[in-house]
C-alpha cells in the first residue's frame, strides 16, 4: 500500500453499524435473509451496512423510504454479493426508488434504414452502466411477500450490475478462479437459445421469456430463480443452475 493510500484509510469514515432492532425486524419481514445459515447472515449484515454507507438513495414520484425499506433494499441488494464481497457494488452510487412501474423513454436506431423511434417502456426495475439502480417499491414489497415465486426485482437488478463490471453486459460477469469461463459462456448461451426457441414457438416456459430477450437477461432471470426458485431452475436448466450455484453459492430457499 503507498503512502498516501495508507494516510487515506486511516481517516477512512468509519462504516456505521446497523442498529439491532432494526435488522432483527428486517430479517423477521424477509424470508431470504432469514433463511440463510449463521456465518451467511452475519456476512450479510456486514454487506448490508457496506452498502447503506456506499449508495444514495433517493425517493421519487412520491415514493415514501423509510430505515426499514432502505435496509431491505441493501439486504436484498448484498444477497448477490455474499461470495463476493464489497467489490461488488463497485462503479455506481444512486439507487433511485419510485412507488410502482415508471416510464422510460427509448431511442431505437435502426441501422440499414438510419431511422431512429422513440418508445415509452413501463419497468419495474432498471440498472444503468456506470449509473444508477432503479426499482419499483410495490415491486419490491411484493418480493418480500412472495419470496418464493421466482422473481427478485432486486436480485435482477444486482445480477446486471454485476454483469456489468466486466462492461459491457452480456451475461458473462467476472468470474470466480472456480468457474471456467469457457463452461460458462457455452453453458448459459446453450440455455438462452433453448429458452429463445422455446419462446418464438410460443411454448409455456419454466424460465420467464423475458430471459429471451437476450443474454445478459438470461443471466439476470435465472439469478432470480436460483435465490427464489431454485428447485424448477434445475428441473429445467441443471447445468445452468449448476453454475450459479457456484457463482451465488448455495440458494436461502435450500437453506430455509
Amino acid at each position: 500500500m503507498g503512502v498516501l493510500s495508507s494516510w487515506l484509510a486511516r481517516f477512512r469514515a468509519p462504516i456505521p453499524p446497523i442498529d439491532d432492532t432494526l435488522w432483527a425486524q428486517a430479517v423477521a419481514r424477509l424470508p431470504l435473509a432469514r433463511a440463510l445459515d449463521t456465518p451467511r447472515a452475519r456476512y450479510l449484515r456486514v454487506l448490508a451496512a457496506h452498502f447503506l454507507h456506499t449508495k444514495r438513495f433517493h425517493a421519487l414520484g412520491g415514493a415514501v423510504l423509510d430505515d426499514f425499506w432502505r435496509l431491505a433494499i441493501a439486504m436484498q441488494a448484498s444477497l448477490p454479493a455474499l461470495p463476493h464481497g464489497p467489490k461488488a457494488f463497485k462503479g455506481w452510487t444512486n439507487v433511485l426508488v419510485y412507488p410502482g412501474q415508471f416510464n422510460v423513454r427509448r431511442s431505437r436506431h435502426d441501422p440499414p434504414t438510419g431511422v431512429v423511434t422513440e418508445s415509452d417502456d413501463t419497468l419495474i426495475g432498471e440498472a444503468w452502466e456506470r449509473g444508477p439502480m432503479v426499482l419499483s417499491l410495490a415491486d419490491v414489497a411484493l418480493d418480500i411477500e412472495a419470496p418464493w415465486d421466482g422473481i427478485n426485482v432486486i436480485v435482477h437488478e444486482m445480477a446486471h450490475k454485476l454483469d456489468m463490471l466486466a462492461r459491457p453486459a452480456n451475461g458473462v460477469p467476472p468470474l470466480p478462479p472456480g468457474i471456467d469461463r469457457r463452461e460458462w459462456i457455452a453453458t448459459m448461451q446453450q440455455g438462452f437459445e433453448r429458452l429463445s426457441r422455446a419462446a418464438d414457438r410460443g411454448r409455456e416456459t419454466a424460465i420467464d421469456p423475458y430471459g429471451a430477450e437476450a443474454p445478459e437477461e438470461y443471466f439476470a432471470v435465472t439469478s432470480e430463480m436460483h435465490f427464489s426458485q431454485p428447485a424448477t431452475l434445475r428441473e429445467a436448466e441443471p447445468a445452468v443452475a449448476r453454475l450459479l450455484e457456484a457463482f451465488y453459492g448455495p440458494s436461502p430457499a435450500d437453506q430455509g
